[in-house]
């Protein structure tokens, strides 16, 4: 159950002149202050260590050192530690000459284990504590089976819930470490870096500035074309230039009507090749060379040419992908 579902309202604490205050009016307004961080931690991040618990210890060592770090659980409780420390590893033997996996994790302390830092003579009442100095809660937690899974089942079940953070895993043999520290396995409140892919497609007829040059290259055999334009992206949102792709969906074949001769039908193949210009994060130009040959004859005329252009603006697609890493 998280902070907001405890919540029944949120009440904003003022204070005026000449008010009597008790000590529950300024803890309430810890309380608040707290509870709102906690809010916050609990729903935009994810349990895990954001900075710092560097961990180390070498094969042999019989205990690792913890260096100051700071992370969060799930309860948006903030965790941290602000010295060195030097905790020993569970003392095993080992089973058949094959180590004991441990990970090891930390927890947020609750009142209970918190040290009484100062205390104070009250007025006309008995001495009382004012400050509780907070330290995390280190835990080495016993795995087994070979998906190497907590033996006990609370400890599981806090590690998948987020309420006791993953920081190394150790193997134990003969009270020492079977091989150095591993930090691979630690949970982690920073959201994973992954590149982000979008992707779209436009009719060449409502792409910007598209163009068709013909005749570039005018063989016996065949005829060239070159498509080009300016194709619009910034619906993907990206921040950086991505890495774009570009490729053309549509026929390739095309049956044409002769304008001297209705009932001649010449076929007509069509070669691509597209280009990627002056990529921006919101635009990038194309070009496609385009190679057109007929497979009835060696020559094409201008009006079958005109025609090509108008299936290609008709039924092909420039497709696009855009990955931003």
């Amino acid at each position: 159950m998280g902070i907001i579902d405890e919540t029944r309202f949120v009440e904003r604490l003022q204070f005026f002149n000449g008010q009597r205050l008790f000590a529950s009016d300024l803890q309430s307004l810890d309380d608040f202050n707290r509870d709102m961080r906690r809010l916050h931690l609990q729903s935009l991040h994810q349990p895990g260590v954001g900075n710092g618990f560097a961990i180390s210890g070498e094969k042999d060592d019989r205990e690792v050192t913890v260096g100051p770090g700071y992370a969060i659980d799930s309860l948006g409780r903030e965790i941290v530690l602000s010295e060195t420390i030097v905790l020993p590893i569970p003392p095993v033997a080992g089973k058949d000459d094959a180590p004991i996996f441990f990970d090891l994790t930390v927890a947020y302390p609750d009142n209970s284990n918190l040290e009484e830092a100062e205390t104070r003579e009250g007025v006309c009442l008995p001495r009382g504590v004012v400050r509780l100095r907070e330290a995390p809660v280190f835990c080495w937690v016993e795995l087994a089976g070979e998906n190497l899974i907590p033996k006990k089942t609370k400890q599981r079940m806090e590690l998948q819930e987020g309420s006791r953070i993953r920081l190394a895993r150790i193997e134990v043999l003969n009270c020492q470490l079977n091989s150095s520290v591993s930090t691979t396995q630690r949970q982690s409140a920073r959201p994973v870096i992954v590149p982000y892919i979008a992707s779209g497609g436009e009719k060449p007829e409502d792409i910007k500035n598209a163009t068709i040059l013909d005749q570039l290259i005018n063989n016996s055999g065949f005829k060239a074309l070159m498509l080009s334009g300016t194709v619009n992206t910034s619906n993907a949102g990206f921040l950086t230039t991505p890495d774009y792709s570009v490729s053309i969906i549509g026929p390739r074949a095309f049956s044409l009507t002769e304008p001297d001769n209705p009932d001649a039908v010449p076929e007509v193949l069509i070669l691509d090749q597209a280009f990627i210009e002056e990529a921006k994060p919101a635009s990038f130009n194309f070009t496609a060379l385009l190679v057109v040959s007929s497979l009835d004859r060696s020559d094409l005329e201008d009006e079958e040419i005109d025609e090509v252009k108008k299936q290609i603006r008709k039924k092909w697609q420039i497709s696009w992908m855009g990955v931003e890493r």
